[in-house]
Parts: C-alpha cells; sequence; structure tokens
C-alpha cells in the first residue's frame, strides 16, 4: 500500500545518473518536492512521462520545488537516458538494494521487480501533501502535480 497523504515521507539515500548522493531530507526545510517513481528508462510511456516533465521543468525545479525520478535501473542506464533524452534533472537509482525506496513508498511490483508509476508531492516539512499511484501502462497527468504543488 502507497504511503498516504499527511503521513512523513520515508527518508532515503540514492545515487543520481553521474553517482551523486541524494538524499530525501537534505530538501527539508528548504524544497517542496516532486517524487516521481517510473518502472524502467527507454521504456515509452516513461519516457514520455520524463519528456513531458523536462518540457516544464520550471514548473517542477525551481527555488521552491525539487523534482527526483526514482526507478530501479542501474546509474549507468540512468546517465545515458538522461543524456539522450536530455533530462535535466536527477534520476535516481533504486537498483542496489534492489527497490528499497520503492518498497519503503509502497509502489514496487513483487512480480514485475520494478516500481509502478507513483508520484509524491512532499512539503518542506517532509510530509506528504498528495500522491497518485497508476498502473504500468497508464501515465500520469502532470497538471495535477502543478495543482498539488499550488496548493503547498
Amino acid at each position: 500500500m502507497a504511503v498516504e497523504v499527511g503521513t512523513e515521507a520515508p527518508d532515503f539515500e540514492l545515487r543520481n545518473q553521474h553517482g551523486e548522493l541524494i538524499r530525501l531530507s537534505g530538501f527539508r526545510g528548504e524544497k517542496n518536492v516532486v517524487l516521481v517513481f517510473y518502472p524502467f528508462a527507454f521504456t515509452g510511456v516513461c519516457t514520455g512521462e520524463l519528456a513531458a516533465l523536462r518540457d516544464e521543468l520550471p514548473t517542477f525545479l525551481n527555488e521552491e520545488t525539487q523534482l527526483l525520478a526514482v526507478s530501479n535501473d542501474s546509474l549507468f542506464t540512468l546517465r545515458v537516458f538522461a543524456e539522450q533524452e536530455r533530462l535535466g534533472f536527477p534520476l535516481l537509482s533504486d537498483f542496489w538494494p534492489h527497490g528499497t525506496a520503492s518498497r519503503a513508498y509502497g509502489v514496487f511490483d513483487e512480480d514485475k521487480g520494478c516500481a509502478m508509476r507513483g508520484t509524491f508531492v512532499i512539503d518542506k516539512d517532509g510530509v506528504v501533501r498528495w500522491t497518485v499511484v497508476n498502473g504500468m501502462p497508464d501515465a500520469r497527468d502532470l497538471s495535477e502535480y502543478a495543482k498539488a504543488l499550488a496548493a503547498l
């Protein structure tokens, strides 16, 4: 079951596509976070969703907000994916231990071995304020993320 609105966001520390450690709690008191879990790099729906975020990046990556995208791919895969798709935001690898962050948020699909499409809007106090979880084939609506951010 996915983390619920009003609860403290589970902390994690994952490497981005450049090998740098990113800790969720490092943004507390400074930025709201849009945390986007997606199944795999280079797949149709995932590429489309992340390209849409790229195209609307000023809404999701600015002085008030940090965008973090998490998959179960290796950081090497994420580096090539980010370069190929010109993704100018952190892609975090939940590869090993496999799916630890995805499981903490209740979005890891044990049968498929990857994250489902879960998005969590987390405020500056580290509290989940909005969430949506979609199945593998179902893209999410970015306008809903923007509305949730505007309400903070």
